[in-house]
Order: C-alpha cells, then structure tokens, then sequence
C-alpha cells in the first residue's frame, strides 16, 4: 500500500504512550468528519485504536530507529495515515519494531490478544510492509462502507 494513491490524506505522529490511542482516536473520528465519512467513524475508530495500541505495544523495549533514512534515539514514535479515496479508508500505523504482527488463537480467558482477528474482521483487506529506508513495519488496513460497524 501507498499513501500517494489516495486524493485524501492525514499524518499524525504521537509519542508511544497509553494516552496516543485517544488521541489517534479523535483525530480520525474529526478527519473523517471534514472528509465527509462520518458514517465510517465508528468502524475506523476502532481500527485505528487496535493498530496504534499494537504499535505502542511493538515499540516498547526498541532504543531507536531509522525512519526515512534518518537514526533517533530512545523509543520511536508511532506514525498515523488516515487516506481515503471518498469510498474507502486505509489506515496505515508505523511503529520501531521489525516483528510483524500475527494474529493469534484467541483465549477467552485473556485481557488481549484479539486486535489483528478484529482489524481482519472489520476490513476489507490488511498487511504489513518494510518502509524503504527506515526499521520497522507499518501495518495497514482499508475499511469500506461495507465493512463498517
């Protein structure tokens, strides 16, 4: 996935903090406002908090990273895309972490454990990929109308 094939778009970068999942949260829910796609809020939402708690979640422990050929120290970031061509939305998440995210047999009795089972269920599509030039991974998903909530 590339951002460059979507008309619409929007970046966030946010520190990787329990606090970044509101924060990504709403900026996707007002995003989606002004792009006239509020009927995929809830839908988006909820796969922008999975994506984003996983890469906060991916980038604890990591001591720093190469993102667009440039070296920063200490936990990196974690970046938002929201793209949109008016009748989908792909959400792409990059965290510091090379390990790509695979989705597990869910326990019931767990706290977690199920956010990839609900991002594959509530999208159309999603993967990962290695950025050129950076570590780590973004994992993207595209959320339809007919995917939604």
């Amino acid at each position: 996935m590339t951002t460059t094939d979507w008309p619409l778009s929007s970046y966030l970068e946010l520190g990787a903090l329990a606090s970044a999942v509101p924060c990504a949260r709403l900026h996707a829910r007002q995003v989606l406002w002004e792009w006239g796609l509020a009927v995929l809020t809830d839908t988006v939402g909820l796969v922008v908090s999975e994506l984003v708690t996983n890469g906060i979640q991916a980038s604890a422990g990591v001591i720093g990273s190469w993102y667009q050929g440039q070296w920063a120290a200490g936990i990196p970031p974690v970046r938002l895309w929201l793209c949109s061509d008016r009748e989908k939305v792909l959400v792409e998440v990059w965290d510091g972490n090379e390990q790509k995210p695979q989705t597990q047999e869910v326990d019931l009795e767990a706290d977690g454990g199920r956010g990839l089972l609900l991002v594959e269920t509530l999208c159309a599509e999603w993967g990962t990929y290695m950025p050129e030039n950076s570590t780590g991974k973004c994992v993207w998903a595209v959320v339809t109308k007919r995917n939604r909530l």
